[in-house]
């Protein structure tokens, strides 16, 4: 295995003996971690420049590929110079959470809790990582703090033990949030839908009085709006609007509550006022309005097109996109719900955003890069991912120049910076 790993000091100085100021300044831009799920805000955006905006046919460079990190659909997490990752063993079923150096080297695997055995087994959870610990929780409810260095266990909880939660039909699936000296999670117990634990030692700080809801397998956001902090998901049969100091129920709207089976896997996109939600399989999506002071929400337009599954949504530029349950990538209009495009040529996937192209990676394999525009879904390039097995349901992630794609029991990493 080969690997490589080009860190900012080595960049800059590099740039500083070539005297070549302009690459410097493209090169900084490379130094973005990503500590959670689907980037630094959690909305599949990434604020990286410089990047290839054509990949030769067979792809972008590979660096490397990894495998035994067991089976699932998580994503990684990248952060001070390591990549975090869950799996499930397929013998014994018991999570692994491994961290690999950016060389790909392994660091260490230790065992998180019981993974999902069930339908479409393995884990789902990407880690979330911050001031040297990582957080994850299994499909069982064990939630845990390791340290980031070790993966030593800091402190664990079983939320569906301490919070009375039921099981959701296929377990745990949230990627936790942190918000200040909490940990953001989803038990879905009584006067417990959503929880805040201490994130130095799994100590309950609040929980949602009033709101019984039972979990679905949405990963939260963090909205601020007029001077609040509102912690947004959707459970089974809401989306709901949390006061993150208090865990206070400041809204909530039902969405899908007469359905008999829900799918509220979708992390919710927020803009400027505009928060849009969807639903696989179901009627669609739906655009709220909140209010200045973030305390009243109203919805804006339905719509019957984007129904995502599970593969995410970007909000950017006044457009919405994804793709639908239907096999189609769909583009809509933030301010009333036009359908600027539902166009073919890709099977449903997961879909982020960085230096002005949509990196869409489908259910069958292929990973496509397409120019983001409200005018039409072009893909620019595309080629096939060969290692691994199983579905391509995992998230593209982007981190300090490089592409990470997750398949089955496999890791990769390919460069996609342009000026290196």
């Amino acid at each position: 295995m080969i690997g490589r790993s080009v860190s900012l000091t080595s960049i800059m100085a590099h740039v500083v003996a070539a005297t070549f100021p302009l690459v410097c300044l493209t090169a900084v831009s490379f130094a973005d971690d990503s500590p959670q799920w689907r980037g630094p805000n959690r909305d599949g955006k990434y604020a990286e420049t410089g990047l290839l905006s054509e990949w030769p046919a067979d792809g972008p460079k590979l660096l490397w590929t990894v495998d035994g990190i067991g089976e699932g659909y998580s994503s990684v997490a990248v952060a001070g110079g390591a990549v975090y990752t869950t799996g499930m063993a397929p013998d014994t079923h018991r999570g692994l959470l491994t961290s690999f150096a950016l060389d790909g080297s392994r660091k260490w695997q230790v065992d998180y809790g019981a993974e999902w055995e069930g339908l479409q087994p393995g884990a789902r959870c990407c880690p979330t990582v911050q001031d040297g610990r990582v957080y994850v929780v299994a499909a069982h409810g064990q939630l845990v703090c390791a340290d980031a260095k070790t993966g030593k266990n800091v402190w664990a909880v079983d939320i569906a033990e301490r919070f009375g939660g039921a099981l959701p039909m296929r377990g745990f699936a949230e990627s936790l949030l942190i918000v200040g000296d909490t940990v953001i999670c989803t038990p879905g117990g009584p006067d417990a839908c959503v929880a805040a634990l201490n994130k130095d030692t799994g100590e309950t700080v609040w929980t949602t009085k009033g709101l019984s809801e039972q979990a679905a397998y949405c990963s939260p956001i963090l909205v601020e709006r007029g001077g609040l902090r509102l912690i947004v998901t959707m459970p089974a049969l809401s989306i709901v609007g949390i006061d993150a100091a208090n865990g206070a129920v400041v809204w909530r709207q039902p969405f899908d509550e007469n359905e008999t089976m829900q799918n509220h896997s979708v992390t919710p996109v927020y803009s400027d006022g505009l928060l849009y939600a969807t639903s696989g399989h179901r009627k669609g999506g739906r655009m709220y309005a909140l209010s200045a002071d973030g305390r009243s929400i109203s919805l804006k337009w339905e719509d019957e097109v984007l129904n995502t599954l599970h593969g995410g949504l970007v909000f950017t530029g006044g457009y919405v996109y994804g793709s639908s349950s239907a096999h189609r990538w769909v583009c809509l209009r933030a301010g009333d719900g036009n359908v600027m495009y539902r166009a073919s040529g890709l099977e449903m996937g997961s879909i982020v955003y960085a230096d002005g192209n949509f990196y869409c990676y489908g259910e069958k394999g292929t990973l496509a890069l397409v120019r983001a525009s409200p005018e039409a879904f072009a893909i620019t390039s595309s080629f096939k991912i060969a290692a691994g097995e199983g579905q391509h349901w995992a998230h593209p992630v982007i981190a300090n120049g490089r592409l990470y794609i997750r398949h089955g029991d496999t890791l990769s990493a390919f460069d996609i910076g342009a000026t290196r």
